[in-house]
Formats: C-alpha cells, sequence, structure tokens
C-alpha cells in the first residue's frame, strides 16, 4: 500500500474513535457536576464550584504578582511654548513662595493694616461678628487696632494695663467698651472723651485710681473692684455727664460721696468703700426744698463706716432711703 493511501486511513480512525469518546466525556461531567452547573475545563481537570479552592491557594496572597510594577513609566517632557509666545516669555524663572499667608479681611470690618502685640492682625486672635470684636482672654497687653466700624468691644481677662490717647482714635460708632479684668491702672484724658458714641464703659476688676474724662454721651459707668480715691474723681467731672443713669463705684478707696451728681442718675453703688460722712447737699439742694431726685433709687451705701442716721437732711429730696447702717 502506498504511503498517502496508509495516512489517510489512519487519520479517519482516529477521527471516529474522538467522536466516539465525546458523549462519554459529556456524560461523565453531568454525572459529576448535575444538569445545568457551570465549569471550567483546565486540561484535564475539570474546574466547578466544588473544587475551585484546590487549584488556585488565594491564602497565599503574598505570592501573588503586583501588577502595579507593571504599569509603563510615564515619560515627562517639555512642551513646545503654544503658537504666538516667544521662548522667552515661556521659560520664566518660577516664583518663589513667601512663608507669610495673605490675609483676607472682610469688607465689612474695614481694613487691619496694623499688627497687634502677637504681630497679627485683630481678627485673627479676636472675633470679628459683624460691628462686635470680641477679645476676651486673649492675653493681649494693649488694645488693638479695631476696625474702623467697631460699635461693641469686648476685650475681657486680658493683661493690658494702660489706655493710650490712639487707642480708639476715629471709632466715632463705638457704643461700649468692656474691659473687666484686666490690669489697668491709668487711662490718658484723650483716650475716652473724643468718642460720640460711646454709652457704657465697662472696667470691674482693674487697678484704676483715677476716673479719666468721660464724654457726655456715656450711661453707664461701671468701675467696681478697682483703687478709686474719692482725690481721683475731679469736681463736675459727674454732672457733666447728662445722660449718666447708673454709676457702680463699690469696693474702692472713697471715703465720700462723689458729686455733685447729674439729675439723670438712677443708680449709685458705693457700697464697700471708706465713706464716713456726707455733705447734707450730696443728694439734694438744701437751699432749694423743691428740687427732687424722682429718678435716683437705688443708692447702696453698705459696708461704709456712714452712719446714715446723723444726715437726715440730705435724703429729703429722695424717694427711698439709701441703703446702709443707720444707727
Amino acid at each position: 500500500m502506498k504511503l498517502p493511501a496508509f495516512l489517510s486511513l489512519l487519520a479517519l480512525v482516529l477521527l471516529e474513535a474522538g467522536t466516539a469518546s465525546l458523549p462519554k466525556e459529556r456524560k461523565r461531567r453531568d454525572e459529576m457536576h448535575g444538569e445545568g452547573d457551570s465549569y471550567v475545563v483546565l486540561g484535564n481537570y475539570v474546574l466547578g464550584p466544588d473544587n475551585y479552592d484546590e487549584v488556585i491557594d488565594l491564602s497565599d496572597y503574598e505570592g501573588l504578582m503586583d501588577y502595579g510594577d507593571q504599569l509603563p513609566e510615564a515619560k515627562v517632557t517639555n512642551l513646545a511654548p503654544p503658537t504666538g509666545i516667544s521662548s522667552a516669555q515661556s521659560t520664566m524663572t518660577p516664583r518663589t513662595l513667601s512663608l507669610k499667608p495673605t490675609m483676607i479681611r472682610p469688607t465689612e470690618l474695614g481694613v487691619l493694616g496694623s499688627p497687634n502685640s502677637h504681630g497679627l492682625p485683630t481678627c485673627l486672635i479676636c472675633v470679628c461678628l459683624g460691628s462686635s470684636v470680641y477679645c476676651d482672654d486673649a492675653d493681649l497687653e494693649n488694645i488693638p487696632p479695631l476696625p474702623k466700624t467697631t460699635t461693641y468691644l469686648y476685650a475681657r481677662f486680658n493683661r493690658i494695663r494702660r489706655i493710650r490717647a490712639g487707642d480708639f482714635k476715629g471709632l466715632i460708632k463705638l457704643k461700649r467698651i468692656d474691659l473687666s479684668s484686666n490690669s489697668i491702672s491709668s487711662i490718658d484724658d484723650d483716650a475716652l472723651r473724643l468718642l460720640p458714641a460711646l454709652q457704657d464703659l465697662i472696667l470691674p476688676e482693674n487697678q484704676l485710681a483715677a476716673l479719666p474724662a468721660l464724654p457726655p454721651a456715656i450711661e453707664v459707668l461701671d468701675a467696681r473692684h478697682n483703687q478709686l480715691q474719692s482725690s481721683g474723681i475731679q469736681p463736675e467731672a459727674l454732672r457733666a455727664l447728662e445722660k449718666l443713669q447708673f454709676l457702680y463705684l463699690a469696693d474702692n478707696l472713697l471715703d465720700s460721696i462723689p458729686g455733685p451728681l447729674p439729675p439723670s442718675l438712677r443708680s449709685l453703688h458705693l457700697q464697700n468703700n471708706m465713706i464716713e460722712t456726707m455733705q447734707t447737699d450730696a443728694f439734694c439742694d438744701p437751699e432749694e426744698h423743691k428740687h427732687s431726685r424722682r429718678r435716683l433709687e437705688d443708692i447702696r451705701l453698705d459696708g461704709n463706716p456712714i452712719n446714715l442716721g446723723l444726715f437726715p437732711s440730705a435724703y429729703f429730696c429722695l424717694p427711698r432711703l439709701p441703703t446702709g447702717h443707720c444707727c
């Protein structure tokens, strides 16, 4: 028999043998996995839901290939400048960044160009809300530069020792100053008297020995727990305050009732001082018995060594007797 004829016969025999084995293989797989199950043939191994963990051991995750190492390396090339831009313009020297941040200040608060004792703009260490500035417990030693629109200032619990003439310059809208619990021992005369809108001056728990010149619009003056002496209140200084309603000078070193007092006064607190005596006209004018102080209904003199019973003519113009020792 010739060789080509023999090879053709051999191929036919192998084809029939393979065709005959296919039904048997399919039947074997159906018996193993059941009808409808998914499987994968890996060579002579059938991979199905029941034996997939026998082929790949996922617990050895450290041995898996890190595909991150296969990523192509990015190459950075210099791009040519756009059309119309010269090469000199495209090779500009990079700008050096400054370590000092540029502060953006709220427009409604004005420009704060001057730093405070910390070397920072005021609204970085204080809280500026609208026209109010809150600098409580900020370790200040001086009044910080304030926005021109400031209406209310709270700088309590600091270490401020002196109020200078220029501290409030130009603050024509300032209505309230609260400097409680500082170490203020002096206030320049021009520091407050030029504030046309100032109504409330709150200065308790400081070290003041004298009152400064005050603006005529002031209504509340609170200087409790200081070191005020009677010599530290200038004659006629209080009478000029035609709108003053509340005067709180308790816990000081006063040895007499300050005066003359303005007719607008409603409350006078002088308790815990060193007052031993009073003038007959401390509250009333002895020559003008028609004069009366209907507004002055709250007078505190308790805690002083004075005997109120010794000065009956000083009270006839008052709607109420002062509170204090009477016998």
